[in-house]
């Protein structure tokens, strides 16, 4: 099997994408197959024979899987054991091996069949607020609480052939951390991961980790708010902060406003985008981009940008009918396949006194796309 990359230079756009769709369905066959041999080899025990206590250590040891991907797998196989089912849905990509994990514990056979149709083809985040809704967690009580200090470990250093180790910091001893990047360099702090996750029914974990500053904040909100919110509960704060933020940033982005200004006469051959134009596009638009490709609209909500569907430098208007909402990568595709591949050079400007469509596009005449050509690394937003 020839695995270079030149193997597929030569294919044009449409087959390359059907050569990944391929792909993929032998993939999922494949796995499903795995699986349901996984499923016999556990039911007849044969790793025994071979010299290994589990089907774990099979999997890693003799078949040289990652743990990850053996654990999952193997998960899988006795769920599927259960539930063959699993295999068939497996097999035709309704649902994935994240999916199996999630639902597993929870499947039984009188919910099987409803849980799987309502798992089909969704993501994580939805899988889990599926389970969320067939096993609702309580609600964590609110907290807030000081972090330890993060925990230094510095590397031995050598002087004159002796190895001594240095007594400004105490070292501690851990398996987790990682070695330092170069002697007598403390290894990075490791920070606890931002989490938001369901507990049950229109109820959500959020944990994350903040800094003094932030805190700070928090404290002082919590007493300027004491007379309204009498027990200064974070996830209070933590709702009314955001409203705020996501009134001010709307108002911002598509000109949101509870008393909207009569439109002025609009003056052409101009890049500015009126107020009226942009809150028209944005409700009509739904605030998501309206790129339509052969598999349907783009879903992206973030990002978004507003974008000249007949280009400005082609005499296109900030209409109504001629702006649609744009994703930054599909507000770049089009920009290419109007004029061609773009090399947008961005200069020191001060960003704060510029819109996202304020940015002239470079003048270059169009020219032909061609498989070999590779979008810009970066790139304005208004590039169209």
């Amino acid at each position: 099997m020839d695995l270079t990359l030149s193997s597929l230079t030569h294919l044009s756009d449409v087959d390359v994408l059907h050569e990944v769709k391929r792909l993929v369905h032998r993939e999922r066959q494949a796995t499903a197959r795995l699986i349901a041999a996984l499923m016999e080899v556990d039911a007849r025990s044969l790793y025994l024979a071979e010299g290994c206590s589990s089907l774990f250590t099979y999997c890693t040891q003799v078949l040289h899987l990652s743990e990850h991907t053996a654990y999952g797998r193997i998960q899988a196989a006795r769920a599927a054991r259960r539930f063959p089912v699993l295999l068939e849905r497996l097999a035709d990509g309704s649902i994935n091996l994240t999916t199996v994990g999630l639902l597993a514990a929870h499947l039984t056979t009188t919910n099987c069949d409803e849980v799987l149709q309502q798992a089909r083809h969704q993501p994580k985040r939805v899988v889990e607020e599926i389970v969320a809704t067939m096993r609702p967690k309580p609600d964590v009580a609110s907290s807030v609480r000081k972090l330890p200090a993060p925990k230094r470990r510095v590397a031995a250093q050598v002087l004159h052939g002796a190895v001594v180790r240095s007594s400004a910091v105490p070292e501690t001893v851990s398996s987790a951390t990682p070695e330092p990047a170069a002697p007598g360099v403390a290894a990075p702090a490791r920070s606890t991961p931002s989490t938001v996750s369901p507990l049950a029914p229109e109820r959500y974990k959020v944990q994350l980790t903040v800094n003094r500053a932030t805190y700070e904040k928090l404290r002082r909100a919590q007493d300027l708010l004491r007379h309204r919110v009498l027990n200064g509960d974070p996830a209070e704060i933590f709702d009314r902060a955001l409203s705020l933020l996501l009134e001010k940033l709307e108002r911002e982005k598509s000109a949101t406003t509870d008393a909207p200004r009569h439109a002025r006469q609009r003056t052409s051959g101009t890049r500015h985008i009126p107020a009226a134009t942009r809150r028209a596009v944005w409700t009509r638009d739904g605030g998501q981009c309206a790129f339509v490709g052969r598999q349907g609209r783009c879903t992206e909500r973030g990002l978004l940008e507003f974008h000249h569907v007949q280009p400005y430098a082609a005499g296109g208007e900030a209409t109504v009918e001629n702006i649609q909402l744009r994703c930054r990568s599909h507000n770049i595709y089009d920009a290419e396949q109007f004029f061609g591949a773009l090399v947008v050079r961005e200069t020191a400007v001060d960003r704060s006194s510029c819109s996202p469509d304020s940015v002239q596009p470079l003048n270059r005449p169009p020219r032909a796309r061609t498989s070999t050509q590779r979008q810009p690394t970066r790139a304005g937003p208004s590039a169209e």
